[in-house]
């Protein structure tokens, strides 16, 4: 089922969700047809279950659409849950992100280059995986969206004030986006 998207101003969006309850295969089935149904209707190339209501640790990443830029994504879809980050490089990159839930805002952030996670798969198989270039930063992304970090918190402070009057009126629901959108 499609959900709308919480927009910026969300409370669930800055939560520290909660570990998936395991044992819940009926919930856990629905929260990742519903995350996948909502962000093929999106056009995104990630989403985190915060991101549509639900304050728990599942997330989704989907790279296939952008194989234009990034050949080596060809294929490349994972759903996490529970993820947790067993390793990250020191070396870091910048890429420019954006995000379903701050749509048209769109900033350079730096974050580790590489990284090792360990999850639960859709079908509840433990995966170890490291993770490198852009898949790295798209599983980063919707990480973040887990403990209540936004992109925008790591933006330099100049950038910051230069999207408020943005994220102010993102935060009030006054934003066009393609797709359904809450604030709550």
């Amino acid at each position: 089922m499609v959900r709308p998207i919480f927009l910026y101003g969300s409370e669930v969006l800055r939560e520290n969700a909660a570990p998936v309850d395991l044992s819940d295969k009926e919930y856990i089935s629905a929260l990742v047809t519903d995350l996948k149904d909502t962000l093929a209707k999106a056009e995104g190339c990630g989403l985190a279950a915060p991101q549509i209501g639900e304050s728990v640790r599942v997330l989704i990443v989907d790279g296939r659409d952008m194989t234009d830029v990034y050949p080596y994504l060809d294929g490349f879809t994972r759903v996490m849950i529970n993820p947790e980050i067993v390793d990250e490089s020191e070396k870091t990159i910048v890429y420019s992100e954006g995000c379903l839930s701050i749509p048209g805002i769109y900033c350079d952030v730096t974050r580790p280059e590489s990284m090792t996670v360990e999850y639960y798969d859709e079908n509840l198989e433990k995966k170890t995986e490291t993770f490198d270039k852009f898949a790295c930063r798209m599983v980063q992304h919707e990480m973040s969206h887990l403990d209540g970090d936004l992109f925008v918190d790591h933006v330099t402070p100049i950038r910051k004030k230069i999207i408020t009057k943005k994220l102010v009126n993102i935060s009030k629901g006054r934003v066009p986006a393609r797709y359904a959108t809450k604030i709550k």
